[in-house]
């Protein structure tokens, strides 16, 4: 009975702490988003709002939401209109519930942790085509089919390189997944997945920005021809909520995930490095993957329409079931 009501209160705190930790880092994921494109380009970025380097620059941004007229347009669909920040926001924060930070701190350990978060990573697309169909406009309804039909087309290479992962680790629990990255152990160094899953991390980061509709898979949102697709209507805090807060959630949601399936998640790179809180070694593996996705947005120019389906189509998801098949063949090995 102690030890239930101990575990309640430990995920009742999680769950809290997630909520209290989310919006903020979205406002410092975007300013070192800011800071690291502006690098990129040669340029300063944000340098002025609040002095040392501009660091109070999305702040700013969300002060100016938030008093911002929010603006229903008159042929809307008013009650479907106004659901879609919720949702978006919804699906991308129920990522964290199954992430480990440690052995034991987690809200909820599933034994389909895997399916759990692809699933949930895919609830944010449901809000898009309702606010595509709710706006009573053309380009958000544009908008919203190529991000069905972008779905569609990346969430099998995005679960194709999962399930490589889950077939290496002998379960879909992500808490089982990072122990087994733990159990391949050379002169105390713990070994991640990544080096035999090198491609399959390659896939999934490949698909992972384009579930995010980042470029240079961002046309969903494309700004020369959709203006900002499903969320053209979308004015003041709901415009803050449905497109910026909850990309940057699923951002980090999905960084995390990606940490966990193939860099070892809290497992710290030595035994003799296990004092230091697992949750710390997540987040700097976190932010590894963040700034990969953040350099990807900054280097590559955005696709058509069609060359999006046919590398989808045609490359990654043929390369997703050779690396199925090699992880098969690998874990036939007797040192796997």
């Amino acid at each position: 009975m102690a030890d239930a009501l101990g575990n309640g209160y430990v995920q009742l705190g999680l769950k809290m702490s997630v909520l209290l930790i989310l919006l903020p880092a979205t406002l410092v994921l975007g300013w070192v988003e800011l800071k690291i494109g502006a690098h990129m380009q040669a340029r300063l970025g944000p340098m002025y709002p609040g002095g040392f380097h501009g660091w109070a620059q999305t702040l700013a941004d969300g002060i100016k939401f938030v008093l911002k007229e929010n603006i229903i347009p008159r042929n809307a669909d008013r009650s479907v209109f106004a659901l879609v920040p919720y949702v978006t926001m919804l699906g991308a924060a129920l990522i964290f519930v199954v992430i480990p930070a440690g052995r034991n701190l987690v809200i909820e350990d599933l034994e389909v942790g895997v399916f759990y978060v692809l699933a949930a990573s895919s609830v944010g697309v449901i809000g898009i085509l309702m606010a595509g169909w709710s706006s009573a406009n053309k380009y958000s309804l544009m908008g919203a089919l190529r991000a069905a039909a972008q779905l569609i087309a990346y969430e099998l290479p995005l679960v194709l390189a999962a399930a490589a992962v889950a077939m290496m680790a002998g379960s879909l629990s992500l808490v089982d997944i990072v122990e087994a990255q733990k159990s391949i152990e050379i002169a105390g160094f713990y070994i991640p997945f990544l080096p035999f899953q090198i491609v399959g991390f390659i896939i999934f980061l490949t698909a992972a920005t384009a579930e995010l509709t980042r470029p240079p898979f961002d046309m969903p949102v494309a700004e020369a021809e959709l203006i900002t697709g499903a969320f053209t209507e979308y004015t003041g805090i709901r415009f803050a909520f449905s497109l910026f807060a909850a990309e940057y959630i699923s951002m980090i949601g999905l960084a995390a995930f990606g940490a966990t399936l193939f860099l070892g998640g809290y497992a710290p790179p030595h035994s003799a490095l296990e004092f230091i809180p697992g949750i710390v070694w997540l987040l700097l593996k976190t932010l590894t993957i963040l700034f990969l996705l953040i350099w990807v947005r900054w280097t590559y120019p955005r696709l058509r329409e069609d060359q999006l389906q046919k590398f989808a189509w045609k490359f990654l998801i043929p390369l997703s079931l050779v690396n199925i098949f090699a992880t098969g063949a690998l874990k036939l090995t007797p040192w796997i």
